[in-house]
């Protein structure tokens, strides 16, 4: 799956046409879009907090955060996906209490097949942090997300069946698809519940649980003027552990399970991290690495280190679904990048015991 479930099911079609040209066919046919036009989302789903669930934005040891994922993938066989996303966050204390709030934004640009069908959404966030606790972080996080999402395509470079006159193809055969505008705009909204806490004798292992409900105003999801087809609602539940081994080395273990339709994806693997250097309040550099499964589709081994504020990530799904005799096992590559920092002003997190983190 590229990060629309039920990837393989899609691609599963005889057809070359269907592979490199008739994208198209499948994201705009009336019957079909339902079931196909799914999410985008990543491998690396944990450096994209905000299309997991809203309420997971400024979970983080931080006054602000921005993370950047960059995915190319299945371009072994046919020009695929293209896939960035974007995030920032800026957390604050509120109240004379030790809630928080945090407000964010979140962008994602998607260009697939030779049709060059462009998804781009920019979405608001905001996410309020109630404290559960007065002696450790423990937190209940209620989030909104919602903004616009436009998508486009280039009619100029599709073909479709009815082009196909018996000995070839012939571009001047008209297409057969009644559609005349190349792009359309709609409204999407999405909210999520998270939990998190720290655990233990010395308070620093650290959990997180939540679910997020996206696309509860069931946008508009067709080019074609007419016709009533809308976004599947989606449910994503999600859970996180970091279990500190001793002061240098800790494991942190995540998982999605999502649900868009008819269709399921589960996601989950492991990072085990060792810091270097002498202090390990402030190591030189901390290094990760790992797998995760994305069952039934993709090995994904990841590699992450860490400077101080900055992270820098990158992994590969080894594709082991029933596409991976076209493809060679070959997936989709990831490059993901993060920086943490906090602000010079008096309400500063930096000094906050109880913040909300992971």
């Amino acid at each position: 799956m590229q990060y629309k479930v039920c990837h393989s099911k899609q691609y599963s079609m005889k057809p070359t046409l269907l592979l490199k040209q008739g994208v198209l066919a499948i994201l705009l046919s009336g019957g079909l879009l339902t079931s196909f036009a799914q999410d985008i989302h990543f491998s690396q789903f944990f450096e994209a907090p905000l299309l997991r669930n809203p309420s997971l934005a400024g979970i983080f040891k931080g006054d602000y955060r921005v993370q950047g994922v960059y995915r190319d993938q299945w371009n072994s066989f046919t020009n695929a996906y293209r896939t960035g996303s974007l995030n920032a966050e800026y957390k604050m204390p509120i109240g004379k209490g030790d809630d928080f709030i945090t407000t964010g934004i979140q962008a994602v640009f998607d260009k697939a097949g030779t049709v060059g069908l462009t998804t781009t959404q920019l979405m608001p966030a905001l996410n309020y942090h109630k404290s559960l606790s007065d002696e450790k972080p423990m937190y209940l996080s209620l989030g909104f997300m919602g903004g616009m999402v436009r998508k486009n395509v280039d009619l100029s470079k599709m073909t479709t069946n009815n082009q196909y006159n018996g000995g070839g193809y012939d571009p001047t055969l008209p297409t057969g698809e009644g559609l005349t505008v190349p792009n359309f705009t709609t409204w999407d909204a999405n909210v999520g519940l998270s939990f998190n806490t720290s655990f233990g004798e010395d308070q620093k292992n650290m959990l997180f649980i939540g679910g997020a409900y996206h696309h509860l105003n069931r946008p508009k999801n067709s080019f074609y003027r007419n016709a009533s087809i809308e976004m599947n609602a989606k449910y994503v539940f999600s859970a996180g552990v970091k279990f500190n081994i001793d002061d240098y080395t800790f494991f942190t273990l995540q998982s999605d399970y999502s649900q868009q339709g008819s269709f399921k994806e589960v996601i989950g693997g492991a990072l085990y991290s060792y810091k270097l250097g002498g202090d390990p309040e402030n190591p030189m550099y901390t290094i990760h690495a790992g797998a995760f499964l994305r069952w039934k589709d993709a090995l994904i081994p990841v590699l992450k280190i860490d400077k101080e504020a900055l992270s820098l990530a990158i992994s590969y799904d080894v594709n082991v679904s029933p596409l991976r005799t076209a493809s060679m096992g070959r997936g989709g590559f990831e490059l993901s990048v993060s920086y943490v920092g906090f602000l010079d002003r008096d309400n500063s997190s930096v000094d906050k015991v109880l913040c909300p983190k992971f």
